[in-house]
């Protein structure tokens, strides 16, 4: 590749004004509004504040959403939604400015307002798309938390906790998927650096279950999580909604005694067809053997907290020191990692589903390469309201790439926000009313933005 004109015969003007550089926020924005979220986040009541921030909450979400979409991770990069013929593309598109004096005007209570906005706006994606095929069978629930590192000591909230020397904020997800779709996020809450991992867990864990119900999951539904989450007061958050669990219980005296009651005849020996990391050793894993026994938890509670169910374990070999010296095998050792469950599914399905619990991590991946890159403001109840709205627009991209191809709906956020979002278009309007959008020639996704533009502009179903 090389450049087609001499440097001297290149120059550059920035005036062109029916150009757009995000043509597929078109889509986006139209299914946001197929699925009434302007009416949904115009019930966000914010009376009171300051330079009338709490004004017209629809527009301000719809900014910031489309602007989120587009892979804003600060206050200021909404910006882009300012520029060419966007003012001709849409309408109400508020400047950074407002969007910031917006967004610090929420409290702890607007923030559940916009909490029930995003719960309502989720399932109305789930009826518009496919956006979780196979809900109606089985659905994952999976819990965990994660750490943003903030800078400056003005931030709300922020402090050093389980990352040493950093300060941090501290956000836990809820992400539900199916075998065969990617995950969405359910729900979502900001909590401070030095917050427990399991604070708030068991009404986090109902939440999520009540989110899975409103999309679609009426079939089997199973709470994942790590250790972490191994508490009488999850498991009965998801007994009370009629849901499965499957938490890793790491190890204690309890779950060892119960570990030596498991019979030689008892493991099962699996070969896994792709090698994974060992998160103990780092170690490369593609053997390893899987049993189970019956273990009674929480027997510290009284007899009604207390839970039997299945202790599931899988051992990988450990090699001694002297093996990896070529000295030949001194004696046997294993690593063993156990979860208990309630799963309905047979020994080793189950034992690969709790595997599969990381599929979140690529939810918690796809935010920490868009909007939360950053959490942009330093007040803290701001910085709740932008982790809710990312949830938001994570949705809306799932479910946009769910309408526009096979391969879309189980692409990467980065990979619908470069294929289906980042389009340049110019914009022309014939006998005054007619808009029409004038995209790149030969464009290789062409027929999945065309799939996704269509189904979002034809006249909704009457069925």
């Amino acid at each position: 590749m090389q450049s087609s004109h001499a440097a001297t015969a290149v120059s550059a003007v920035f005036d062109e004004p029916n150009l757009i550089a995000d043509a597929g926020l078109l889509p986006l924005v139209r299914l946001a509004e197929r699925v009434g979220l302007p009416d949904l986040a115009a019930a966000i009541r914010i009376d009171g504040a300051d330079n009338s921030g709490g004004a017209h909450p629809a527009a301000k979400v719809m900014s910031l959403l489309g602007a989120m979409c587009a892979g804003a991770d600060s206050i200021d990069d909404a910006d882009r939604l300012r520029h060419g013929a966007m003012a001709r593309a849409f309408g109400g598109v508020r400047a950074p400015s407002t969007l910031g004096t917006f967004l610090r005007s929420f409290t702890h209570g607007h923030n559940r307002q916009l909490h029930c906005v995003h719960r309502q706006f989720l399932a109305g994606l789930a009826r518009h798309a496919p956006l979780l095929p196979g809900a109606g069978k089985v659905m994952y629930i999976d819990i965990d938390p994660t750490h943003r590192r903030v800078y400056g000591h003005a931030k709300q909230g922020a402090e050093v906790g389980r990352l040493k020397g950093q300060r941090t904020l501290h956000p836990i997800l809820a992400t539900l998927s199916t075998p065969i779709a990617r995950p969405v996020i359910a729900a979502v809450r900001l909590r401070r650096g030095k917050a427990a991992d399991v604070r708030g867990a068991e009404s986090f864990v109902a939440e999520a279950l009540a989110v899975a119900k409103d999309t679609g999951g009426t079939g089997i539904r199973l709470v994942r999580a790590d250790s972490k989450f191994y508490t009488a007061d999850v498991v009965a958050a998801c007994h009370r909604a009629g849901a499965h669990f499957s938490l890793t219980t790491g190890m204690n005296p309890s779950i060892a005694a119960a570990i030596s009651r498991i019979g030689e005849h008892a493991w099962t020996a699996i070969r896994y067809p792709d090698a994974f990391v060992d998160p103990d050793t780092g170690e490369m894993v593609s053997d390893a053997e899987v049993a189970e026994i019956e273990y009674t938890a929480f027997t510290g509670r009284k007899k009604a907290e207390q839970v039997t169910a299945r202790l599931i374990v899988r051992r990988v070999r450990r090699l001694s020191a002297e093996v990896m010296q070529g000295q030949g095998e001194l004696f046997n050792a294993w690593r063993y990692h156990p979860v208990f469950t309630d799963s309905p599914f047979a020994m080793l399905d189950a034992e690969l589903d709790h595997r599969r619990h990381a599929v979140i991590e690529q939810a918690i991946a796809d935010g920490k390469a868009g909007p939360l890159a950053h959490l942009p403001s330093g007040n803290f109840q701001a910085n709740a309201a932008w982790l809710t709205l990312w949830a938001m627009s994570h949705n809306l991209l799932r479910a946009a790439g769910a309408l526009a191809s096979r391969f879309h709906a189980r692409a990467t956020t980065a990979t619908l926000r470069a294929h289906l979002v980042h389009v340049p278009a110019r914009l022309a309007r014939t006998a005054r009313t007619q808009l029409t959008v004038h995209l790149p020639e030969r464009r290789h996704w062409r027929d999945a933005w065309l799939s996704l533009f269509d189904a979002v502009h034809r006249p909704p179903s009457t069925a």
